[in-house]
């Protein structure tokens, strides 16, 4: 138990200086919608607030989970209207310009995967990290 807060504290402390190091806000988009045009949208909402100076982080749950998969649906690889962009395209290129991506942490037990069922760039998240991220000064959050 001592373990655990002291683990939770640390990584407090850790995503708090870091936010705070930075100066700039933090951006949590947390995606759940299994729909191909929410999941795009938020993408599209989490880039550009990273082209106004924001951090962003992108939290994937259920369906949205999918998204990160190497072998994803064709709905999160579909190009769509009107820059013929696909949701996991975008997601690529956010990481690419220096966002973290994480799966939730029960997504990858759940589906019946491991890491390595991922695509580069995205990894599985520690919930007590997650937390303080949640709890940062000067975060935002996107609920999709």
């Amino acid at each position: 138990m001592l373990k655990s807060l002291t683990a939770a504290a640390i990584a407090i402390m850790t995503v708090t200086g870091a936010a705070m190091a930075e100066d700039k806000p933090g951006l949590v988009t947390i995606v759940t919608a299994p729909e191909p045009q929410t999941q795009l949208m938020s993408m599209v909402l989490t880039m550009q607030s990273m082209q106004q100076g924001a951090s962003a982080h992108i939290l994937l749950c259920g369906p949205a989970g999918d998204l990160a998969l190497k072998d994803a649906p064709a709905s999160a690889t579909a190009p769509q209207a009107p820059r013929d962009m696909s949701p996991q395209g975008l997601m690529t290129k956010i990481i690419e310009a220096g966002a973290t991506v994480e799966v939730c942490a029960i997504y990858l037990p759940n589906k019946g995967v491991s890491a390595d069922a991922l695509i580069d760039g995205v990894t599985a998240a520690e919930p007590p990290a997650m937390a303080a991220r949640l709890l940062a000064p000067n975060t935002r959050i996107m609920s999709f």
